[in-house]
């Protein structure tokens, strides 16, 4: 499980990485709200711990931009703020839970569990976006209630970018999540995929879109 820690404060931020590292989590930490949306773009987390009071961004702006966009992943909100008012417009911008500073470990990391527990549970439902529905345990994909005629490799490109809706997926990972080592791919082979799955989506209101210099993602069609 890939975790974003952004935190301004460097000893706590220091504290709570090492834990997490220690429980078996990857944790990517962050000190400045301004730098949060370029890591959401190059990269794919199952869950975000964001501090409110932040240099650069603070976190009301950022989860708002984040749900603004569709991006579903899970929030953690952690905040020395403790008025009731100021937890309620937090739940109602999109945070999943909230701890406030200063909080006890155990139940810090029992809210992350519960929070990663609820992900992976949404990842074996049936995911609709516009007029497209993905039935992520049946590994099936219909426009319109018609379904999608799609090949292995196009199903996975679909089921990767439809799980993480609005999120840019790094090229690269997007290969190796496709091919494996043993296959030769080609330069364009990506591509490829792309293009036809595209196609595929005619009409159903939803894109794939080129990131330029990145990836791709899967996001609503604007005209």
């Amino acid at each position: 499980m890939r975790i974003l820690l952004v935190e301004d404060v460097p000893d706590l931020a220091d504290a709570v990485q090492a834990h997490l590292i220690s429980l078996g989590y990857d944790v990517e930490w962050c000190s400045n709200g301004s730098q949060v949306a370029q890591l959401l773009q190059e990269n794919i987390f199952d869950l975000i711990i964001l501090d409110i009071m932040l240099p650069g961004r603070d976190g009301f702006a950022i989860l708002s931009d984040m749900r603004r966009m569709r991006n579903r992943t899970p929030v953690l909100v952690t905040t020395a703020l403790g008025a009731v008012d100021d937890k309620v417009n937090l739940l109602d911008l999109g945070a999943d839970d909230y701890v406030v500073k200063p909080y006890d470990m155990r139940e810090f990391t029992a809210r992350i569990r519960a929070l990663l527990r609820r992900q992976q549970g949404e990842r074996a439902a049936i995911l609709t976006f516009g007029r497209l529905t993905f039935d992520t345990v049946n590994r099936s994909a219909s426009v319109n209630g018609a379904n999608l005629d799609l090949t292995r490799r196009e199903l996975q490109l679909l089921g990767l970018l439809v799980k993480k809706f609005g999120t840019t997926l790094d090229r690269e990972r997007l290969i190796d999540r496709i091919f494996t080592d043993e296959e030769g791919v080609g330069p364009n082979a990506l591509e490829v995929i792309v293009s036809r799955v595209r196609k595929k989506l005619e009409g159903s209101g939803i894109d794939i879109v080129t990131v330029r210099g990145i990836g791709y993602a899967l996001r609503e069609r604007t005209q």
